[in-house]
């Protein structure tokens, strides 16, 4: 059973896709489809859901009521709380900047025109791809769980992190591997790449302690990181001049915020 979770503010729009998005066969059994017409109402219902007990996809309106970044909010708690989870923008604006938003920086596995010719059956299309690339993922990541960036490699079983094929270790003391939290941020800045976060954005990913996670946290952090690939690249100059010159962990403008830019990879 695909179970779609769906917001849109339209009811002309739900009825027209509503029928087919209960009957077409997306994975060989009835599906559910739970449709949420406020922005409210659905970040409600993903803090009020277990953990483990996701959507299959999910389909956002972008801009409702009159809110032009009402999909994104719910599009944030989606990946707050399932970071893998497909979502497709089902939307009036496609070839705007709300598409670039969502796709850029939002992180949409799709956008779709509403208005396009045989919708219907375009986002069925586009529903079965995203079902299908999160089953190929996920039998993927059951056998080889290990993300990449570069020559950056975190290892999610083991949470043990290689930067040229040398594990990375606690500066402080090298018999020791990284602390959790610096490797667990590392990733996320990987995930987000080439998007910077602030320290309120990672407080939000890893959920961790408002009060307690601060901007001086992050920095220390970072700068604990910086020193573990320093140790690895003591005789190529130091992995912390290549963050000075705009490589590797970067510091982003004025905003307390940090992105990952793989060394050696050219700027857009």
């Amino acid at each position: 059973m695909a179970t779609i979770f769906w917001v849109e503010d339209q009811s002309h729009w739900i009825r027209k896709f509503s029928p087919m998005l209960e009957k077409e066969d997306f994975d060989g059994k009835p599906n559910s489809l739970a449709v949420y017409n406020f922005a409210e109402a659905a970040r409600q219902k993903i803090a009020l859901t277990e953990k483990d007990s996701p959507p299959d996809v999910a389909l956002l309106d972008a801009r409702m009521n009159g809110n032009d970044q009402a999909g994104f909010s719910v599009s944030n708690a989606l990946r707050k709380k399932w970071p893998q989870l497909p979502i497709i923008y089902l939307s009036e604006h496609s070839g705007t900047e709300i598409e670039r938003e969502a796709l850029e920086q939002f992180s949409a596995t799709d956008f779709i025109a509403k208005h396009q010719h045989n919708v219907e059956q375009v986002l069925c299309w586009r529903i079965k791809a995203a079902l299908r690339q999160t089953y190929i993922d996920s039998n993927l990541s059951s056998t080889i769980n290990i993300i990449s960036s570069g020559e950056l490699t975190i290892d999610l079983n083991t949470w043990n992190v290689y930067w040229k094929g040398q594990r990375l270790m606690n500066p402080s003391n090298a018999k020791r591997p990284l602390a959790p939290t610096p490797r667990k941020l590392l990733r996320e800045l990987m995930d987000a790449s080439p998007r910077p976060l602030t320290a309120g954005q990672i407080t939000e990913r890893l959920e961790l302690d408002a009060e307690k996670f601060s901007y001086a946290s992050y920095r220390q952090h970072i700068k604990t990181l910086r020193r573990a690939f320093d140790a690895v690249e003591e005789r190529e100059g130091g992995f912390s001049a290549l963050c000075n010159k705009g490589e590797g962990i970067v510091t982003f403008g004025d905003e307390g915020a940090y992105y990952w830019k793989p060394p050696g990879t050219k700027s857009k």
